[in-house]
């Protein structure tokens, strides 16, 4: 096991991943956490949306320009600066709602403003990675990283849902606003070469977006995976996480199903465990491969809801969606130019969150006209034609888990 953690004898890796895993940790409370406290304030679940949608709106709105600022300044210090202001807002609605004095919009605009600065957090933070080890490592960092996220995830949601049982939804965003600061202080003990030579004159923001768009199409394996995760993402969306918990009430139980899911990140876990060991040629190809299995979950749930049946189709999905996670961050650090990789990044998460919100909003309705179980049904289908769109693809095939040589811009 020494290879696979051998990122961790880099000191910008381990600091990068602390970071990273402290943030991870405080967002799983807060997204326990802020459902409460809006639930604590009204009723209504149209209000919550609102809520939940102004940081997804805000995300998408500033996320190409997260990009850009990302690939023209140190991204270390981008990622302070975003956890600064994460910090401050989740500290202000952590007060807010401690003192009983927060209001609906005050939900919607702290919410917005916690979106849009993880909209230069996570192309910055995924562009920094490569700068951190050795070209040789990038697989084994990007392995170590989602392992550590995956734990996190566990813990803080573990650690949250007590947390706010027993205190409160206030004091679980203000373990969360704590957690950024923590994060932003981490970050700032990265100590990477840069990125790019900063030029004499930059160009504007819509010529550097312009850059990264044709980064982005000039390679066909990445938008034609991004193009298939638009179908991917929004069937788990609307399949598992809102129909989901559909099948939990009238047939498994709300408590199974929170189980159904901790095994689900169980099994992402075990799947980092097994990237970090793989030496694949091809290894965007059997990660693209391996997603067909997410339509294990939502065939399940339409045709045989057996708690323990769920369990496994979980852990398969959550062991095989880790491959392609790693399959695909590392493909593009190993063939996209290291001074365009954030603007890359922020297309490609663009592209692949663009549908969720649509999903969210016409799963109701088709499962109402079709039924629930057809629709289900119909979720898996589309992943196993995602999937092959996929493979079928010359362009994704050709894809070697070598870096290219990379023009120097």
């Amino acid at each position: 096991m020494g290879d696979s953690f051998a990122p961790l004898a880099h000191p910008a890796f381990r600091w990068l991943l602390t970071a990273r895993v402290t943030t991870m940790a405080g967002n799983s409370m807060a997204q326990i956490a802020l459902v409460f406290a809006v639930r604590d304030v009204t009723s209504s679940v149209t209000t919550l949306g609102i809520v939940v949608a102004a940081r997804s709106i805000a995300n998408v709105a500033f996320l190409l320009w997260g990009g850009v600022v990302a690939d023209r300044l140190p991204r270390q210090y981008v990622l302070v600066g975003s956890s600064a202001v994460s910090f401050l807002s989740q500290a202000l609605l952590a007060v807010l709602v401690l003192t009983g004095s927060v209001s609906i919009p005050a939900f919607i605009v702290l919410s917005a403003v916690n979106g849009m600065s993880s909209a230069f957090s996570f192309p910055a933070s995924g562009a920094l990675v490569p700068q951190t080890v050795p070209v040789e490592q990038r697989q084994q960092a990007n392995a170590v990283l989602r392992l550590g996220l995956n734990s996190s995830v566990i813990a803080g949601s573990s650690l949250g849902g007590l947390l706010i049982a027993f205190a409160g939804p206030g004091w679980g965003l203000a373990v969360d606003a704590l957690t950024f600061a923590l994060a932003g202080l981490a970050f700032s003990f990265v100590r990477v070469p840069a990125a790019r030579v900063a030029a004499a004159h930059k160009p504007g923001v819509l010529s550097e977006m312009r850059v990264g768009w044709t980064e982005f199409v000039s390679r066909p394996w990445v938008w034609i995976v991004v193009v298939a995760f638009v179908f991917v993402n929004a069937e788990h969306a609307a399949g598992t996480m809102v129909l989901g918990p559909v099948i939990a009430d009238t047939v498994i139980g709300r408590e199974t199903w929170g189980l159904v899911l901790a095994v689900q990140t169980a099994g992402m876990v075990a799947g980092a465990f097994l990237a970090m060991r793989l030496r694949v040629r091809r290894l965007l190809l059997l990660g693209c491969a391996c997603t067909a299995a997410v339509g294990l979950l939502p065939l399940t749930l339409a045709l045989y809801p057996v708690p323990w049946v769920l369990m496994v189709a979980a852990f398969v999905c959550g062991v095989c969606m880790e491959q392609f996670g790693i399959a695909w961050e590392t493909s593009l650090q190993h063939h996209v130019p290291a001074d365009r990789l954030a603007r890359v990044y922020s297309y490609d998460m663009l592209g692949s969150i663009a549908a969720i919100p649509l999903a969210q909003l016409v799963v109701g309705p088709v499962s109402g006209a079709v039924g629930i179980t057809t629709t289900l049904l119909a979720c898996a289908v589309i992943q196993v034609l995602a999937t092959l769109f996929m493979v079928a693809s010359r362009s994704v095939r050709s894809v070697e888990n070598t870096p290219a040589v990379q023009p120097v811009h």
